[in-house]
């Protein structure tokens, strides 16, 4: 039964109807508008083309963007700070005092990390600027981007899930939705931020990552997961906690696992210079895209009727997709996949463990399956 029908057998004239529908959908937008979901257990009927190299090339030219407008602004209060304050069309000045402090802000790590959020993580939530592109770019390579249909989506009891559900995409080998774009960009910033602010009282560096990991597993708890998708992804935990070791790697060397990543900036007489060798395009963002990213591969944590409802769904149709694609793969395998993955590299990125994951190896393998 459609709800066109179900309304009228409850006697809504046709007006009601069309009134109903359109606070129905309303209400499913906006219980969705904060929490952009993705589905990962079924695989595209086409192998996705790579689009590691295109999606690093626009970071690039957005890292370059904001390093430019760092390095104008920088032009300007130098010219602020050596003169007597003037004003003109094109620069107006304070102080040299003032302009002296302008000018240690800019030439500083947070001023660096605020301008490449302004060009790649600022948005209204979850629109950022870097998802809304790749949800929108025409990929050179193709087929970039893949959707289950709503009949086969392992959301079809959860049409609002639906509604805002990212397409998956292909970077480097890994099959992750954009939605984490937008998190690595925008919620790695916030991260950011916090582990900066509890340094600066006192935190120990271990001591700062644990308060921001606690605010992400606090936003999958309420507006970005459980309380409005019924989803809590640790997927997303991890594109946060990776973003916010990219924006900590702007202007600083960062370790990941055995290998030190130089950083993608350098301050030379008194501008900022894009370290050419550092962040060649192939070391940009690869490090930071790993499986961690596929919520298939690292499983989320549903609330009851819609956890029973993605297992069948997962049983029905994802399992005989995966057998066919990858028909070596063991149960014994995904186990060991989904431990992996519960830390980055050693790292705790924020992973929260459940009794009642809804996996491949738990739900394709075994007796019961």
């Amino acid at each position: 039964m459609n709800i066109t029908t179900a309304l009228t057998s409850f006697g809504f004239p046709s007006k009601s109807q069309t009134v109903f529908r359109m606070l129905l959908c309303a209400a499913l937008l906006a219980r969705s508008i904060a929490a952009f979901e993705t589905d990962q257990y079924n695989l595209p009927p086409k192998p996705l083309a790579d689009i590691g190299d295109e999606v690093t090339r626009y970071a690039e030219e957005n890292l370059k963007k904001a390093i430019a407008e760092i390095n104008a602004e920088i032009g300007e209060r130098l010219f602020c700070a050596e003169s007597i304050t003037v004003r003109t069309k094109k620069v107006k000045c304070s102080s040299p005092e003032k302009e002296r402090v302008k000018l240690r802000f800019l030439r500083s790590e947070e001023a660096v990390a605020l301008e490449v959020y302004k060009q790649l993580g600022a948005g209204t939530i979850p629109f950022t600027k870097s998802g809304s592109w790749m949800e929108s770019h025409v990929f050179n390579a193709q087929p970039a981007r893949y959707k289950t249909k709503y009949e086969d989506s392992i959301f079809f009891i959860t049409p609002a899930n639906y509604l805002t559900i990212s397409k998956t995409v292909n970077l480097y080998g890994v099959q992750f939705g954009t939605d984490k774009i937008a998190h690595f960009f925008q919620q790695g910033y916030t991260y950011y931020k916090k582990y900066n602010r509890a340094l600066a009282v006192g935190a120990t560096p271990s001591e700062a990552a644990k308060k921001a990991v606690r605010w992400g597993q606090m936003t999958e708890r309420t507006f970005y997961g459980t309380l409005v998708s019924g989803v809590y992804s640790n997927a997303d935990l991890f594109a946060n906690y990776a973003g916010m070791k990219f924006y900590q790697n702007l202007t600083r060397p960062l370790v990941i696992g055995e290998q030190t990543k130089s950083a993608v900036f350098v301050l030379e007489d008194g501008i900022w210079k894009f370290n050419e060798n550092a962040a060649a395009r192939e070391n940009l963002l690869k490090p930071f895209i790993s499986d961690h990213l596929n919520e298939a591969l690292n499983p989320s944590i549903f609330l009851p009727g819609l956890r029973s409802y993605v297992r069948r769904a997962v049983k029905k149709r994802s399992c005989v997709q995966w057998t066919s694609l990858y028909p070596n793969l063991s149960q014994k395998d995904a186990v060991d996949k989904a431990e992996m993955l519960k830390r980055w590299n050693g790292e705790d990125y924020g992973f929260t463990g459940s009794a009642h994951f809804v996996t491949i190896a738990n739900s394709c393998f075994g007796e019961n399956n």
